[in-house]
């Protein structure tokens, strides 16, 4: 039987309003000991990422472990985009593992989950690995993670796909939420974070709208 090709999107491909997202642990203490990725480009992408979920009002938590004793305050970055939002402080190294974390998260009552946050071995294979079991759907956006080591991130990654996590990257996430340059209402504020975040691939939208006028759509 012949396939009929049709001009509409994939099942397994994430929309705004599909999905919850989860950060996790974007901490100082916890940055302090990361070397997978530099800091400065870890901030910049997860900063794309929180600001990507706030503009297509995704459902986000955040989530921070002993932030008052031990671990300090949040990334600004993360919490800017999304203000007076109460952060849930937790004891346990497994997100999934907090009572108040699962109750958000059946309060939202997304069955697609992405997660990112610090370490990836740790803190972010736990989550992942307990909603696998439970049913969930998982992505992790892998460039807004990082671990002690690139092998340790790199291992968790692999421990992570093999289980049946979906991996993604930053501007990933957001493009994809975008999907059609046609969608006007969300136009400006995909191609202004892209600007702001979105690396060499924002300077080419500065450039372009500067030197020509260009427009995606």
């Amino acid at each position: 039987m012949a396939i009929t090709a049709t001009p509409t999107p994939g099942k397994k491909l994430l929309t705004p309003k599909d999905h919850a997202l989860i950060l996790i642990d974007f901490q100082s203490q916890m940055s302090f000991a990361t070397h997978s990725i530099d800091a400065t480009l870890l901030r910049n992408n997860a900063a794309l990422v929180s600001h990507a979920a706030a503009s297509f009002k995704v459902p986000t938590i955040l989530t921070t472990v002993a932030e008052k004793s031990f671990s300090g305050p949040m990334f600004s970055e993360i919490t800017d985009p999304f203000p007076g939002q109460a952060l849930l402080d937790r004891t346990s190294m497994n997100t999934w593992e907090d009572a108040a974390v699962i109750k958000r998260v059946n309060e939202i009552g997304k069955e697609r989950l992405v997660f990112a946050g610090l370490w990836t071995s740790v803190c972010i294979v736990g989550p992942t690995l307990s909603a696998l079991d439970q049913g969930y759907e998982v992505y992790v956006i892998a460039d807004a993670c990082g671990d002690v080591s690139a092998e340790a991130h790199d291992r968790a990654m692999d421990r992570m796909v093999q289980a049946g996590v979906r991996p993604m990257t930053s501007l990933q996430y957001l493009l994809e939420l975008q999907r059609d340059w046609a969608r006007t209402e969300s136009y400006d504020s995909t191609t202004g974070i892209a600007k702001r975040f979105g690396g060499a691939y924002g300077l080419g939208i500065t450039y372009a709208k500067a030197m020509f006028g260009a427009h995606e759509g």
